[in-house]
């Protein structure tokens, strides 16, 4: 569509001239009418005659409210009468209108009364726009009234958004089903709403000098969209512009940071306990086989490595340095490390903005943006890069290769996920804390870790994102390639103007968190755990070809459970094909269930779990496996681990890799039963029926959006 930009870049400066921060409506309307958002009839009167002149014009039924930028919440001043229907009632609420105004602002600007053509008989919706400080611009969308003020059901996208994207959005709501039409009512126009969003969106994006915009409420009917009040708020003054090098600039500093030739331990201690000396030991042991140079000016060798007094000293080029000496003195050091044109640094000590020395982490930043040094942290336990023997990192060494990488923004947070991955033997490419992300965060890691052949997987815990629109846009572009699994900590609202702006009220971090991951492709965790299992378990299990899911079990019980998780993750459930329910009749007893779930009982032979869960496998029509067991002493969990092992790696042998997961419940043996089954890569956990069916939803999430099924 093609928007009269000219139009609302002058009413703009008119507004900016006069010194207002927001429009009036006949302005709000004119900016509508430039971007193609319909609004109903209106004009502005200045006497009690002249509206009801125009409300003959406009024909009845007609709304009154109070023309002025001084006043936002009309309704709150009694500045709104709706349902007018003669000439007298419009002159008594004209002259009402006027005194109410006044009395609840004196010194408010009235320009006058707005008389509006009265649009009834649709769905109230609520379309804004809000700018949020790490996405940026984003559009609006939810149902009006008490259902988005009271129960919160609104979504977000970044703006501008696509028509796609704004179909997208009728959708996301709780209360989506109400637009198609219910108990005999028409549905929406869902192409006219879309558009509607749309142009919003892209009068947002166009026009960043629009901090907040209410249509509030639109009247969606079967046949049109109509904004019937808009509320305009600006905000001249121009936000600082983020620092974001290109992706070309940032792949190949991180190429050297993540995959370093040579390193530097500045602070390198040869005294046991203190971090320089960890870390040493760390890259020793560890096993790197690239150069290591320490840093201390007061010693002449260190674990066997000659000392440096300088990195401008080391005679060879440097790829990283890792930090390990007081916050204060970081800045000096780091020209240094500049001059020798070392690619990034590793700033471990704590002590900068964490503790409220924000001018100290900004000095360290600005030496490093002015010698071209890339900075991990501060405030970091440091990062591993496994495929290299890398341990760059006073925690313990870790040489479990895998596919999987994963950051932290909490050292504790780091530590558990160190923990679950050797205690669960999840192999990773990559661990790395960010701290306080000074410089380097989740889009410059997930910059690398999208050309990174070691990396199938990614996995994030979040606090914050320092520049979301940037990772927004990096995530959609490697969520197409492989999953990106976030855990967003932190459900706080962002209160900025929120008595301003309904939208702006209504924009809870989570939900904006919450939708903007979604456009982007990010599988979201709820927990750590979630996370975590959700990593190793999207690393293990293969792509499903297709929606249908089949259960397996040996407990109703447990059926009936992995069936209800099956609707809580978006699993989809296999309408059983009278064929297929025959060939599975043919192996459970008379008194077992075939249908979805098949319930084998509990007291069935191994046989019994053999030729079903290999029916399973074989038939092309099933996609993926749940299997549910139950400890019996007929097919005891080994018995059970052993011939599920047998049958999967069988069907592997013949090409035949599906996703299979498996709850057990039973004593403690299931436990080693699964520790097997892990061993042969299938995804098995004791005492749940809910998490095997959620990582495989996370499985199936990320397979959809990228657009694989």
């Amino acid at each position: 569509m093609n928007y009269d930009q000219a139009t609302v870049k002058e009413i703009l400066k008119q507004v900016q001239n006069e010194g207002r921060s927001a429009l009036t409506a006949s302005e709000g309307k004119q900016l509508c009418d430039a971007y193609g958002i319909p609004t109903p009839a209106q004009r502005v009167a200045t006497s009690a005659q002249q509206a009801a002149d125009l409300a003959k014009e406009i024909g009845f039924p007609v709304v009154l409210k109070v023309e002025s930028s001084d006043i936002l919440h009309k309704t709150d001043a009694g500045g709104v009468v709706t349902g007018l229907t003669s000439v007298s009632e419009v002159k008594r609420a004209f002259k009402s209108i006027k005194a109410s105004a006044k009395a609840f602002n004196a010194s408010a600007r009235i320009v006058g009364v707005q008389v509006q053509q009265m649009v009834s008989g649709a769905h109230e919706v609520i379309v804004g726009g809000t700018t949020d400080p790490s996405f940026g611009k984003l559009v609006a969308f939810g149902l009006g009234g008490v259902l988005v003020e009271v129960m919160q059901d609104i979504t977000f996208r970044l703006a501008p958004a696509t028509g796609q994207q704004a179909l997208a959005m009728l959708d996301d709501i709780a209360g989506a089903e109400i637009l198609k039409g219910v108990r005999g009512a028409e549905g929406i126009d869902r192409q006219a709403l879309a558009a509607l969003i749309e142009n919003l969106s892209h009068l947002m994006h166009d026009f960043p000098e629009i901090s907040e915009m209410d249509l509030n409420p639109v009247m969606a009917g079967s046949d049109s969209a109509t904004a019937v009040d808009v509320r305009i708020v600006t905000d001249f003054s121009p936000a600082e512009a983020r620092y974001r090098p290109s992706q070309e600039e940032i792949l190949t500093a991180m190429r050297r940071i993540m995959q370093p030739d040579a390193v530097a331990v500045i602070g390198a201690s040869p005294e046991d306990g203190k971090i320089g000396n960890s870390v040493m030991k760390n890259l020793i042991d560890g096993g790197y086989q690239g150069a290591i140079y320490p840093i201390n000016p007061r010693a002449d060798e260190i674990l066997g490595r000659t000392c440096y007094k300088s990195v401008l000293d080391i005679p060879g080029a440097v790829d990283i340095a890792i930090f390990c000496i007081p916050a204060r003195f970081v800045a000096q050091v780091l020209g240094e490390v500049g001059e020798k044109q070392i690619a990034g640094a590793i700033l471990i000590p704590s002590g900068f903005a964490e503790i409220g020395e924000d001018e100290l982490q900004a000095e360290v930043l600005q030496v490093a943006r002015d010698n071209n040094v890339r900075l991990m942290g501060p405030n970091i336990y440091g990062f591993y890069y496994t495929h290299k023997n890398l341990c760059a990192t006073f925690c313990t060494p870790y040489d479990e290769k895998g596919q999987v990488a994963l950051s932290s923004q909490s050292g504790g947070v780091g530590m558990a996920i160190i923990g679950f991955s050797r205690s669960s033997k999840m192999g990773v490419s990559a661990i790395v804390g960010l701290g306080n992300k000074s410089d380097i965060d989740e889009d410059d890691l997930l910059t690398f870790f999208e050309q990174d052949d070691n990396t199938q997987v990614v996995a994030m815990h979040v606090e914050d994102l320092k520049d979301g629109r940037a990772f927004a846009e990096v995530a959609e572009r490697v969520s197409k390639k492989k999953p990106v699994v976030m855990l967003k900590a932190g459900r706080t609202a962002l209160g900025a103007k929120a008595a301003r702006s309904h939208t702006g009220a209504l924009a809870g971090n989570d939900k904006v968190y919450d939708a903007v991951l979604r456009q982007s492709g990010v599988i979201r965790a709820r927990n750590l755990n979630d996370m975590l299992e959700y990593a190793r378990g999207l690393q293990i299990l293969p792509t499903p070809k297709g929606e249908n899911v089949v259960i397996v079990t040996g407990a109703g019980g447990s059926g009936v459970l992995l069936a209800d998780a099956c609707l809580d993750h978006g699993v989809q459930l296999m309408t059983m094909p009278d064929d297929l329910d025959a060939a599975f009749k043919e192996f459970i007893p008379p008194f077992g269930a075939s249908g979805n779930p098949v319930d084998i009982t509990g007291g069935e032979p191994p046989t019994t779990y053999r030729n079903t869960i290999e029916l399973a496998l074989t038939d092309e029509r099933i996609h993926s496996l749940i299997l549910g067991y139950w400890h019996t002493i007929i097919t005891p969990p080994m018995v059970f681990a052993t011939l599920l092992s047998e049958v999967v790696g069988e069907a592997r042998q013949r090409g035949i890799d599906k996703p299979v997961v498996v709850s057990l419940v039973g004593d403690v043996e299931v436990e080693e039963a699964c520790r097997m089954l892990t061993e042969h890569n299938i995804l098995a956990y004791p005492y749940t029926t809910e998490k095997p069916v959620a990582v495989l939803g996370a499985k199936y999430r990320w397979a959809r959006s990228a657009g694989l099924l």
